[in-house]
């Protein structure tokens, strides 16, 4: 449909063709970017400068202490001994009264094993013992009636010689009283020997008694010590063979840290000497410690183990251990695995430097 325009003055319409050429159109200049601006070296070399002395007031702050000579070092990981609590017998776990991480004391119950067949066991012993007991009764009685009869036979045989003198009575009812008590001697002999036999009997099956009982109780899984369960290896319904490992847990009296000395410092270590261990975690608080094993032969370092030299391969082994106090204290508020540097003071007139000195 066409369009009708109107210009000023004019008086006939103009037609408008939307097929013909479009207006030419108007090109509008793009803005200008300015070029990016380049940084001034002199800031960048101020900004590294600035670092540069950051990091040396760090390193400055935290840099190692001096160790005076007399004093060697060696970095490894507090540990504690390991102990396996583990079954007697074979048998089903029933309760585990501990888990991970729970302190436990020496002798505290961690688990049960299902003891139903020990339990019917000595009830069946317990039997028997009354039952031994009860022949061990009879025999006791046995020999009582054995003594009577051997005394009526004696009494016998008396009156029989006393009548023999006078002609009163016969040969022949002497020699047969006689051979009556030589029964009866012989009928007592056997009542005490089975008496021994009875008694010898009852002990036994006493004794079987007791082993059901003990066995039972050692089917009650204890700690041995005070400590930590550290990992809970077994659970409720799984069943163990005899020296089946239920629980591990770490020994809280021996606490130590393994290092590795070369030849020319581990020379000069003695079992006893003063040691000071430092904890990365805690390096403001020194332990006290003594030298509780040396090795004597060398072995190569093992790979965890930082060494002064590339040269120092073969590495005598050095253990360093807490006492029993220091290492409960030490268990109650840290634990072990935590890596850190062992000081051993090789030379005894030598002082511990400020920052070994423990802390009260």
């Amino acid at each position: 449909m066409a369009q009708q325009l109107h210009r000023s003055g004019d008086t006939a319409p103009l037609a408008f063709d939307p097929l013909s050429k479009p207006l030419p159109s108007i090109a509008v200049p793009a803005p200008r970017q300015s070029p990016p601006r380049k940084r001034a070296p002199a800031l960048v070399l101020a900004l590294l400068g600035a670092a540069a002395v950051a990091g040396g007031v760090y390193w400055w702050e935290h840099r190692a202490p001096a160790i005076p000579a007399g004093i060697v070092w060696s970095n490894g990981r507090i540990e504690a001994d390991e102990i396996d609590i583990q079954t007697k017998f074979a048998g089903r776990v029933a309760v585990l009264y501990a888990d991970e991480g729970d302190i436990v004391s020496r002798g505290q119950f961690v688990a049960e094993m299902d003891t139903r067949d020990q339990e019917d066991a000595l009830h069946r012993d317990e039997a028997t013992a009354r039952q031994a007991d009860k022949t061990l009764e009879e025999a006791h009685a046995n020999i009582l009636q054995q003594q009577a009869a051997v005394e009526l036979a004696r009494k016998q045989v008396a009156r029989t010689e006393r009548l023999l003198k006078n002609d009163y009575a016969t040969h022949e009812l002497y020699d047969q009283q006689k051979q009556q008590l030589d029964g009866a001697l012989a009928a007592q002999a056997m009542a005490v020997a089975r008496i021994g036999e009875a008694e010898q009997a009852a002990a036994a099956t006493r004794h079987q008694v007791e082993l059901d009982r003990t066995n039972i109780a050692d089917n009650s899984l204890v700690a041995p010590k005070d400590g930590r369960i550290e990992y809970r290896v077994s659970n409720v319904g799984e069943v163990l063979g005899a020296g089946g490992k239920v629980f591990t847990m770490l020994d809280f009296s021996y606490v130590y840290m393994d290092v590795y000395l070369p030849m020319a410092e581990a020379g000069n270590v003695r079992i006893g000497d003063e040691a000071r261990i430092v904890l990365d975690a805690r390096a403001d608080r020194p332990i006290p410690a003594r030298v509780s094993f040396l090795a004597n032969q060398a072995q190569f370092t093992p790979k965890t183990v930082e060494t002064k030299s590339e040269r120092d391969k073969l590495m005598f082994r050095v253990r360093v251990r807490l006492d029993d106090q220091q290492a409960r204290a030490f268990i109650d508020s840290a634990g072990t695995g935590l890596p850190g540097l062992a000081y051993i003071r090789i030379d005894p007139n030598v002082s511990w430097p400020a920052q070994l000195q423990p802390k009260s």
